[in-house]
């Protein structure tokens, strides 16, 4: 099984033959890498941190090669939260956010942080493939209580998630898990009657609610312990766990092409004092500088 400590890891599993699948997430170097870009205050780096947690459950679950994001948008101190994973495993997020509107409490509620907008799912798998996109307004307690009522409203899949953070200056941690009951038409599903699949999930969600914020962030308590000591009864089955890293898809050569997709006489508007325009990647933090000869060179290649 990978290290917990390292970037952090999806542990997947399912229960009851089947009848029932979860993810188990833990995110820990990689957070505080992707955190550490940034001098977030303690509210709004334990909301992005939920906000990782939750993207890493929700894309593990699915099958795609590409991107997976996460847009949490509202008209609250916190205006913009994104998180994303590709289908490698690399995560990255930011947020945007007002300071002086911000709440005093480091524990401030979502409605608090966020106020009213919406939650968008998408799932980007490059240019020849239509994007897939789910929204559901940001109607809950937390990010996970937005992400059951998108599944019960839009996928019409029983789902409980528990998503807990932790963490103060250079180090978090954040893990989330999910369970989900999934359609007795599924293919290889087991054969049960509707009792046995609804006692199956109730003890399923019952058991994941039981899971406390100390079991979730121990580190020295393995993922596979874990769920063992939760689902031993339920038939539990693991599977592969994957790597989860912290990684940015900004370069270079993407900043010269958004700077080509503008007119050269609106990017001169854009010049600093000494007279070079800089792009700094909202997600790492990244400054990219261009001089006249780099601005030549840039606009040369779109002739």
């Amino acid at each position: 099984m990978p290290a917990v400590t390292a970037g952090g890891l999806v542990q997947p599993f399912q229960l009851g033959a089947g009848s029932v699948r979860g993810r188990l997430v833990r995110l820990g170097a990689a957070l505080d890498t992707i955190l550490g870009a940034h001098a977030y205050p303690p509210a709004v780096a334990a909301l992005l941190a939920e906000s990782l947690a939750l993207t890493a459950a929700l894309a593990s679950a699915l099958k795609f090669d590409g991107v997976f994001t996460l847009q949490a948008q509202g008209d609250g101190p916190v205006s913009l939260v994104v998180a994303d994973v590709t289908s490698a495993g690399i995560m990255r997020g930011y947020a945007r956010f007002d300071e002086a509107a911000l709440p005093p409490e480091a524990d401030a509620p979502l409605t608090a942080l966020l106020g009213r907008g919406h939650l968008a799912f998408t799932i980007d798998q490059g240019p020849d493939t239509d994007r897939y996109q789910g929204i559901v307004a940001l109607d809950g307690a937390d990010l996970a209580e937005c992400a059951r009522h998108y599944f019960a409203q839009s996928e019409q899949l029983d789902t409980d998630l528990v998503i807990v953070t932790d963490g103060h200056g250079d180090h978090w941690s954040a893990a989330a898990l999910m369970v989900q009951r999934m359609p007795a038409d599924l293919s290889g599903a087991p054969i049960l009657t509707a009792d046995e699949a609804e006692d199956g999930w109730r003890r399923a969600a019952i058991l994941a609610a039981s899971v406390t914020k100390s079991e979730m962030l121990d580190p020295g308590l393995e993922p596979d312990r874990l769920l063992w000591r939760l689902f031993h009864a339920e038939s539990l089955q693991m599977f592969d766990a994957r790597v989860l890293d912290a990684g940015c898809r900004c370069s270079r050569d993407r900043v010269s092409a958004t700077l080509r997709s503008f007119p050269r006489t609106e990017i001169e508007d854009l010049r600093a004092a000494d007279g070079r325009v800089t792009v700094t990647c909202e997600f790492c933090k990244t400054v990219y500088a261009y001089d006249e000869a780099d601005l030549d060179r840039v606009y040369a290649q779109s002739r």
